[in-house]
């Protein structure tokens, strides 16, 4: 009798990068292609090939070979070669939920190119699952998922196959790889090789699975098609005659696990323990530098270019899609699990970044150039320059601005379109060359310099749209007075309406919370700790010794202008040099300096903080630290197109070691924007600029508080590294050094502190923190331009606003044009974990076509009247297409 059919699927596993460069696995790619081709185009046995889930392959291949794209495509149409759905294989804990969609929408475009795609989220070697997948992967219309890594009976499951669901109610069949993606690769011919392999896995595989249908992937990573993986086979049959044996696709094992559906266990959530496998949870802080232009350049394109670019269409300018795919491509190649956990050979890394230095050019140059194509078809006022301040948040928005203005005046006026002056306050001012403004000038012997000047308005712009000033040079404007703006007279004090913040001596903060009454003391108090780990995870030494910036002496200047104050608090932390110096405790040779600027803006709740770091030491970790008056016992933090609430300390801590886990299961926690802990009256939220680590650390003693610890960076000279205090056992990876991710040098860190009242839903923590990485956007136009453009009819208005929803509800994702339609793509999701909500938006035009879609922008059936989102569940996203 037959006790389990077994599964070899052919397959490589791809990364296009690692220790080794693109273009050395590039070479072999074109060598492996050939291979695999020849053997499906002449052996009918020879039935299946996966090709790892990722289209960037086959973009990578056909940039050598275009000559064989009709080769492949064949081979796609007639079901042979299995390619897609993705485009690279994204990692799900350090990138956006816009960035998975388009991952996968532009990796499904590019397979529907060549015939149809494998319709499962195949991720086999990603650190992590986000709770939220599910979720998207229906929006796709896939409901198959199968991964390898984070899962744990911890889940609520000691199966393989399993019901996996978002916290809406998404649902994908799942299948779990318990030993890996590679378990099936260079398969021995002989009894005694293969007997060694298997006797051991077929228990481990057929022990938890519900089907005993077991998959043995015939693949690994860069591995040549294994040419005599029939005769292994017939091997396999006569060691072991009560199983079966069979060449499959992956649809096979989903169709068995599928026709028992009623015997599944249902689970939800994050698969996130390193119990059974690595899940790298501390990498997000690896590498901090690319960390924070990754997340800069997301940001930058999702809710800045794409709303701009949408309301540059509706007022008739042409939405460059193809401008914007190479951008995200170019991002997506990093998206890779490897690529941006930054677990690379320094070569690689350095290629890594130059891709997001690419992306990041094209994506400011595209803003700018809409912003530019805008204003200039605005009506002109003689002898006036503008200043347009574009929101790109779908409420109106009051803040204080802080931009640069360029004229050829010693004074000017700024006033708006019906002749009101606009207040505004100097911060800072200074002479430039006139050649920098455009070479023409000087060439025409004009050589009067032109003055830029830093200044702060305070003023409405309105919702996803505009509004326009005029400057008039050589006339006296509306400056507001720097006493207007401060409320408190003691040295060292920045208050408004929401905090009173006292800058201590030691460069901490006192932040006194008015409305929850809770006081925040030495705030930003910045730790220096040891790390003994490597690319992949943060490991203290045994020997730790960790320091403090209030140990420091450190120099402290508040000072207030007409909008807001600043607080600049500067200190040099002498550290270890390296692991071996505070292991001895024989010196501080080497140094961190902190240059912290601290900026309290009329009428906001966010403390905004820029950290400039110069680390000038090896083998640390620093993080700064904001102690909460209270103790809590879970911490809320956003994901890809929600919320996800974790505890705050992990019972498993305390036994991990004795249960033989493969990695400690550290309270240590992925972010996207923002992570917040509250109590009863209200609470803290900590909204970053791409620092996307985090953990709550517990107080001890009798104390009653704990404290926010956000990891700002960690250094570490090698790739892979054995033994780790909280990674035991063999190297992750291979040892090799990588000096450069000691990042030693320059960074900024950028983060706000934003208290609230109430909880975390009430207080519309997500939309605020989208609004800390979507700042007023402002366009000074003067007469002159390094690089020339043709300007249309000048017939856009100064002000507009393209739509209207309120602050609370629904948190807006994107706003995009269509991929193949003429109307916009609005994106939205209910934030709460809990909450049913129902919302809408209103348009400035009238709407002729209200669509519900699904993320690959397909339109649904949907009673859902023009411009409402009809009610969300829980952290569910849906997506509309709107015509004008």
């Amino acid at each position: 009798m037959t006790t389990s059919r077994v599964h070899i699927t052919p397959h490589m596993h791809w990364d296009r990068e690692w220790y080794f460069t693109t273009e050395e696995s590039r070479i072999l790619l074109v060598n492996n292609m050939e291979e695999i081709m020849t053997r499906l185009e002449n052996d009918p046995d020879y039935k299946y090939y996966v090709l790892d889930g990722q289209t960037a392959v086959l973009e990578d291949y056909f940039a050598i070979k275009p000559e064989n794209k009709e080769r492949v495509r064949a081979l796609v149409q007639n079901g042979k070669l299995i390619v897609g759905p993705w485009y690279s294989q994204t990692d799900t804990m350090q990138v956006s939920g816009e960035s998975i969609v388009r991952n996968m929408l532009y990796g499904l475009r590019d397979c529907l190119a060549l015939g149809e795609p494998m319709k499962i989220g195949y991720l086999p070697d990603s650190f992590s699952m986000s709770s939220q997948l599910p979720a998207i992967y229906n929006g796709f219309g896939i409901d198959r998922a199968m991964f390898w890594r984070g899962c744990s009976e911890r889940h609520g499951t000691d199966k393989t196959e399993f019901l996996w669901q978002s916290n809406d109610g998404s649902e994908v069949t799942a299948q779990v790889l318990p030993l890996g993606y590679a378990i099936g690769k260079y398969l021995p011919q002989d009894e005694a090789g293969l007997r060694a392999r298997l006797d051991k896995y077929f228990p481990v595989l057929e022990k938890p699975s519900v089907t005993k249908d077991i998959l043995l992937p015939n693949g690994h990573d860069q591995m040549p098609i294994q040419q005599d993986i029939f005769e292994v086979m017939d091997k396999l049959r006569d060691i072991y005659p009560d199983k079966e044996f069979v060449m499959s696709r992956y649809e096979e094992v989903f169709e068995r696990i599928e026709a028992i559906r009623d015997q599944l266990d249902t689970v939800k959530g994050e698969f996130n323990d390193g119990k059974y496998m690595r899940v790298h949870r501390t990498i997000s802080s690896t590498r901090m530098d690319i960390k924070l232009i990754h997340a800069e350049v997301e940001n930058k394109i999702v809710n800045i270019l794409e709303p701009l670019a949408s309301i540059a269409w509706k007022l008739g300018f042409e939405y460059h899609h193809g401008l914007i795919e190479k951008m995200w491509k170019e991002s997506m190649k990093n998206h890779a699990h490897d690529s941006i956990g930054c677990c690379c050979s320094d070569k690689v890394h350095a290629e890594i970044l130059n891709r997001y230095i690419l992306a990041d050019d094209m994506a400011t140059n595209l803003i700018n150039f809409y912003k530019r194509k805008i204003v200039d078809h605005m009506p002109a006022r003689e002898g006036c320059d503008k200043l347009a301040l574009f929101n790109l948040s779908p409420y109106a928005r009051g803040e204080v601005v802080n931009t640069t203005i360029t004229i050829r005046a010693e004074q000017f006026n700024i006033f708006d379109e019906n002749g009101s002056p606009v207040e505004y306050f100097i911060q800072d001012q200074r002479v430039i060359d006139p050649g920098k403004i455009d070479r023409q000038i000087v060439h025409y012997g004009n050589y009067d310099p032109f003055i830029e000047y830093d200044i702060q308005i305070k003023h409405t712009v309105p919702a996803m749209g505009f509004t326009t000033f005029h400057i008039q040079g050589h006339e006296k404007g509306l400056q507001k007075a720097v006493e207007s703006n401060v409320i408190s007279n003691e040295d060292n004090v920045l208050e408004n309406e929401f905090y009173r913040i006292h800058v201590n001596a030691n460069g901490t903060l006192n932040i006194f919370d008015k409305e929850t009454e809770h006081l925040y003391e030495q705030a930003l108090r910045i730790e220096d700790g040891s790390d003994d780990g490597d690319e992949y995870d943060y490991s203290p030494s045994r020997e730790e010794w960790l320091l403090y910036s209030d140990e420091f002496e450190a120099d402290v200047n508040v000072k207030h202008e007409g909008f807001q104050s600043v607080a600049n608090i500067k200190l040099r932390m002498n550290l270890p040099e390296d692991l071996q110096q505070r292991e001895a405790r024989s010196g501080q040779t080497g140094y961190l300096d902190v240059n912290c600027q601290v900026v309290l803006k009329q009428g906001t709740r966010r403390i905004e903080v820029r950290m400039e770091l110069d680390n000038q030491a090896d083998d640390h970790r620093v993080r700064v630290l904001v102690p909460t008056p209270f103790v809590s016992e879970t911490v809320v933090a956003d994901n890809q197109f929600g919320l996800i609430t974790r505890q705050t300390n992990d019972p498993e801590m305390e036994n991990w070691e004795a249960e033989g886990w493969k990695e400690a299961p550290v309270p240590v926690y992925q972010l996207m924007n923002f992570a917040a802990v509250e109590n009863p009256q209200g609470g803290m939220a900590l909204m970053t600029n791409g620092l996307r680590e985090f953990e709550v650390i517990s107080s001890k003693g009798n104390e009653e508080r704990d404290t926010f610890a956000l990891t700002l960076l960690r250094g570490i000279g090698t790739l892979g590294k054995e033994e780790l205090l909280l990674r035991p056992g063999r190297p992750s990876g291979i040892k090799i050094p990588t000096p450069d991710s000691q990042v030693r040098g320059k960074i900024v860190c950028e983060f706000a502190l934003f208290g609230f009242s109430g909880n975390h839903i009430e207080a519309n923590v997500m939309a605020h923190a989208r609004d800390n990485v979507t700042p007023i956007q402002c366009y000074n136009k003067i007469p002159y331009n390094a690089m020339k453009l043709n300007v249309g009819e000048q017939n856009l208005p100064l002000t507009y606003s393209l739509l209207n929803k309120s602050l609370d509800g629904v948190v807006l994702s994107v706003l995009k044009k269509a991929e193949d339609d003429g109307a916009l793509i609005l994106r939205v999701y209910n934030p709460s974990e809990s909450v049913t909500i129902t919302d809408s938006v209103t348009f400035s035009s009238d709407v002729t076509s209200w669509q519900e879609t699904q993320l690959d922008e397909a339109v649904v059936p949907s009673e859902v009247p023009a411009e409402s989102f009809g009610t969300l569940k829980p952290c569910q996203v849906k997506s509309f297409k709107v015509t004008f």
